[in-house]
C-alpha cells in the first residue's frame, strides 16, 4: 500500500521544515511506502525555496507544485489530489494544526474498508463567539443545501483512491471541498481530536473570507434561496394586498386621512433593501454559471519536482522544471 499526504502550503516558511520533520518521523514508525505532495499556491515568502530543499534532500519520497500564483486553497487541494499517486491520500494543512500522530490512527480504520476517515476537530481554544457563530451557522445551513456539514469536520481526512478519483472527476470549477467530500458519500467513519495551535507563522484566515467562505457553502449545493425568494415576493404582495384592503376600509368607515410619512419612507427602503437582497442572490448564481461557462483550468503549474506529473489534468500546466534547473530562474515559465 502506498500513502500520499497532500500538503496545500501559502506562506509557510517559517514552519514548512518543522512539518516535514514532524511527519516523516510518524510515517517511518509506519509499515507503509509514502510520498509527501506539496503545493506551493502562489506563495510570496520563501516556502518555494524550502520545497526546493526539501526534494533535494528526499528525491525517493517529496514532491511538489508550485502554482503560476494563488489560486486559493481549494484549487490547491485539487492539484495536490490530482498530483497523488497513493492508494489512500490525507490533505494536511502545513501549519500542524492537524497533528502528525493521528495518521496511524487514519490509516488504521482505512484497512476496515473505510474510504473516508475523517478528523473532527475540537474548539478547545476557539474564543465563545466564534464557537456560538459557528454552530449556529451549521445549524441553519444544514436546513438548506442537499449534503450534510459538520461543525469542526474540515479538509484534515483520509481518502481512498476510489473517493480521490471521483473528487477529480467532478469537474465544476467553483469547488467548496466540504460539500464535495460528503456529497460523493462512500463509506465513512469520524473521529474527534483536541484542536492544536498554529506553529509558526499567521492564520491566513480573515473575517471577510469565512464570510465569504459561508456564504460559499450555503449557495453550492442548493437554489433553495431562490426559491425563498420566490416565497418573499409572494408574502409581501399577500400584506399589500391586505394592507390596501384595511385602508380601503378605514376611509369608508372614518374618512380619508393623510398617511404617515414615517411610514410610507421604511415600508419603500425595507422593499428597496430586500429587492437589492435578492438580485444579489440571483447574481451570485449568475455569476457560478458564468465562471462554470468559461472552462477555464483550475489552475497553472509554474514549476514542478522531477517526480511531478509533466501535465497535471486540470490542463494548461507548464513544463515541469527540477529543483535543480529551476532554481536560477527569475522569471516563471510560460503555460503551455
Amino acid at each position: 500500500m502506498k500513502l500520499s499526504l497532500v500538503v496545500p502550503c501559502y506562506n509557510e516558511e517559517a514552519v514548512i521544515s518543522r512539518f516535514d520533520d514532524q511527519v516523516r518521523a510518524v510515517l517511518g514508525g509506519l509499515a507503509v511506502e509514502y510520498e509527501l505532495c506539496y503545493v506551493d499556491d502562489g506563495s510570496a515568502d520563501g516556502t518555494l525555496p524550502r520545497l526546493r530543499e526539501l526534494a533535494q534532500r528526499h528525491p525517493s519520497t517529496t514532491r511538489y507544485l508550485s502554482l503560476s500564483r494563488n489560486f486559493g486553497k481549494e484549487p490547491a487541494i485539487l492539484a495536490g489530489l490530482k498530483a497523488a499517486t497513493g492508494d489512500a491520500v490525507i490533505i494536511m494543512d502545513a501549519d500542524l494544526q492537524h497533528p502528525p500522530e493521528l495518521i496511524g490512527k487514519m490509516l488504521g480504520l482505512h484497512r476496515l474498508g473505510h474510504d473516508q476517515v475523517i478528523a473532527r476537530r475540537s474548539r478547545d481554544g476557539d474564543k465563545r463567539l466564534r464557537t456560538a457563530l459557528s454552530r449556529f451557522y451549521y445549524r441553519a445551513v444544514n436546513t438548506w443545501v442537499d449534503v450534510e456539514l459538520t461543525d469542526g469536520v474540515g479538509d484534515f481526512r483520509l481518502l481512498s483512491r476510489t473517493a480521490v478519483d471521483a473528487l477529480v472527476s467532478l469537474p465544476e470549477y467553483n469547488r467548496f471541498s466540504k460539500g464535495l467530500f460528503s456529497w460523493i458519500g462512500f463509506d465513512t467513519v469520524t473521529f474527534d481530536y483536541r484542536n492544536a495551535a498554529r506553529e509558526a507563522g499567521e492564520t491566513k484566515w480573515r473575517l471577510s473570507m469565512l464570510v465569504n467562505y459561508g456564504i460559499d457553502g450555503l449557495i453550492s449545493f442548493n437554489c433553495r434561496p431562490l426559491r425563498a425568494a420566490i416565497y418573499a415576493g409572494l408574502s409581501l404582495a399577500s400584506l399589500a394586498t391586505l394592507y390596501t384592503l384595511w385602508v380601503i376600509g378605514a376611509a369608508a368607515v372614518g374618512g380619508i386621512t393623510a398617511p404617515g410619512y414615517v411610514t410610507l419612507v421604511a415600508i419603500i427602503v425595507g422593499l428597496g433593501g430586500l429587492q437589492m437582497v435578492m438580485l444579489g442572490l440571483i447574481g451570485e448564481y449568475i455569476g457560478r454559471i458564468y465562471y462554470e461557462s468559461k472552462r477555464r483550468p483550475h489552475f497553472l503549474v509554474k514549476e514542478a519536482s522531477a517526480t511531478a506529473p509533466a501535465r497535471p489534468r486540470s490542463g494548461g500546466a507548464a513544463r515541469p522544471r527540477t529543483p535543480t534547473d529551476a532554481a536560477p530562474l527569475a522569471a516563471p515559465s510560460q503555460a503551455g
